[in-house]
């Protein structure tokens, strides 16, 4: 076994893996009108069909969209295709707003909460059954909450240098990626504290999610945490205490796998009391622990894209691991699209560092509990004077250990930069060490103050700055050969969709029956192919849930 030192020396000899990383965003905003309250609108038409536009889509609500990129190899194209694709939105949709905060605008009650919907193709149906058993489970107002998802791939021929110990190209691949998501879980908490942007809330939400609270009154519509850096990740955000019991492995693939496999398989007295239909219709696909694999909630998955009426588990024991998804980056509320470019940069440096360093598999069962909980406390009180956390059952101020793994990125960030040429990385590193030394150059810290100096609630200050930026996007020039471009993905993804709902040979209900069939039955993995998957991961792809 090679180590972190070797492997970074390797690395640094072959620039053009460097220049071979790819990155995408899928980036969620609620859709309001001009007070700040839910759009009670269907998915715009000009923005084409939500099942099949590659760069607008919806997630859980008809008025949450999704705005997803393609990949890139350069973080300022990257956000420069974000920005592009927000401006399109606001040009074809100029009487809404898009809610620039991860925690909802002002929401209508439950019942008027409108599910995404998709159309009456079997995929389609799929997905919309998939979000009305989110709905029974968790509540219509929890899924509101929105962020941004960043993904992240190495090129295949960095896994044979970096993990020459395994037998496939694949094997190497997974062995590889599941070192990264060790060391992301272990140091994620460092992203809270960096990042986190949801210290505050309206007290209206609370209400609608039926959340017991122990905030503090900021205003009479506003709550908060006072040292918090993002409640969204809290557990006052989406988290379900039936998933926190399944205790994910990260050391090895087939573990992992067979897990999410027993949640997806294993029926929950709570949904079985439910049942599948109500009134004559379906309200979720099946009473399991999970509808689906996606339906599991946590800061980083190892994806792998998906087609029709295939299931992720499976997709991910047949072709191994394609990518990493980073799930819990709070929208920015300072930057237009949600996230800028340093922030991108820095995630870059983050997560080759997590690539590359020494990765220990977590001790029996698998699972990273002193990770977890030191990540729950940075997002409830991340920024409270003298906060240590757990470093290997020891106490570890976080100061000095956010500084300390600064330090270990680093050489990570100047790799980044001898082979894309500049200096950009290293100071979207310093950035971020002028964060860990003062607390109040934090995004959280920052939001609180905006609230207390300008006598503002939370949900009108947030209406301003997204109107702002709305105002920005609208007015971000757009060449017409891109504008048409967008226009012309819209249109194409209507007929796309018409097109899928005439293909349609089977009902609803054998879809479904076929979709559960499609599970691998082996709760191990075995035969994997070792063929590799290409190196660019397309994101819109694995949307079909």
């Amino acid at each position: 076994m090679i180590h972190a030192n070797e492997r970074r020396a390797r690395l640094a000899a072959r620039p053009d893996l460097l220049q071979g990383i790819l990155r995408g965003i899928e980036k969620e905003g609620l859709r309001v009108d001009a007070q700040g309250r839910l759009a009670a609108t269907p998915h715009p038409k000009a923005l084409g069909s939500a099942l099949t536009n590659p760069h607008v889509t919806t997630d859980y609500s008809e008025a949450l969209l999704e705005l997803i990129t393609g990949t890139r190899r350069d973080a300022a194209a990257l956000i420069d295709e974000l920005l592009d694709t927000h401006a399109f939105v606001a040009r074809r949709n100029p009487g809404e707003v898009v809610w620039n905060q991860s925690m909802p605008a002002h929401l209508p009650p439950e019942a008027d909460i409108p599910v995404a919907w998709y159309g009456t193709s079997n995929t389609g149906m799929l997905k919309h059954v998939y979000r009305e058993g989110l709905a029974w489970r968790y509540g219509k107002a929890m899924q509101c909450i929105a962020g941004v998802h960043y993904n992240f791939s190495l090129p295949e021929a960095a896994w044979d240098i970096l993990q020459p110990e395994g037998d496939t190209p694949m094997e190497r691949r997974d062995s590889g990626y599941m070192a990264l998501i060790r060391n992301f879980m272990r140091q994620a908490w460092l992203l809270m504290y960096l990042f986190g942007a949801s210290p505050a809330v309206s007290r209206s939400f609370l209400q609608h999610a039926g959340l017991e609270h122990g905030l503090q009154a900021l205003g009479r519509d506003t709550c908060i945490l006072p040292w918090a850096t993002s409640l969204r990740m809290s557990d006052l955000g989406y988290k379900n205490p039936i998933q926190s019991d399944l205790a994910l492995c990260y050391n090895d693939l087939d573990t992992f796998s067979a897990r999410i496999h027993a949640a997806v398989t294993t029926p929950w007295p709570d949904y079985e009391a439910l049942g599948t239909h109500r009134d004559g219709r379906w309200i979720q696909l099946n009473t399991n622990i999970l509808q689906i694999e996606n339906e599991y909630y946590s800061s980083i998955r190892p994806k792998q894209v998906t087609g029709r009426c295939e299931r992720p588990v499976t997709a991910l024991r047949q072709r191994g691991i394609q990518y990493i998804e980073v799930r819990c980056m709070d929208i920015d509320p300072e930057a237009p699209a949600g996230i800028d470019v340093q922030t991108s940069r820095f995630l870059d440096a983050f997560l080759l560092y997590c690539a590359i360093e020494d990765s220990p598999l977590f001790p029996p069962p698998g699972f990273c509990q002193e990770s977890q909980d030191n990540f729950a406390m940075v997002a409830r009180e991340g920024r409270r004077p003298g906060l240590a956390l757990v470093h290997d059952g020891r106490p570890a101020p976080l100061r000095d250990w956010g500084l300390d793994i600064l330090d270990r990125i680093q050489p990570y960030a100047a790799l980044l930069d001898e082979a894309l040429g500049g200096d950009a990385h290293a100071a979207a590193l310093e950035a971020q060490r002028a964060k860990v030394l003062d607390p109040e150059a934090t995004p959280s810290a920052c939001l609180l103050a905006h609230l207390r100096d300008g006598g503002l609630e939370f949900h009108d200050w947030t209406l301003r700055r997204s109107r702002e930026h709305w105002a920005t996007l609208q007015a971000r020039p757009l060449t017409p050969q891109t504008l048409a471009a967008y226009d012309e993905a819209a249109r194409r993804s209507i007929d796309e969709q018409a097109a899928i709902e005439a293909s349609d040979t089977e009902t609803f209900e054998q879809y479904v029956a076929r979709f559960h069939a499609a599970l691998d039955p082996q709760p191990v993995s075995e035969g994997r192919s070792s063929q590799p998957t290409q190196g660019e991961f397309t994101t819109h792809t694995s949307k079909h849930l």
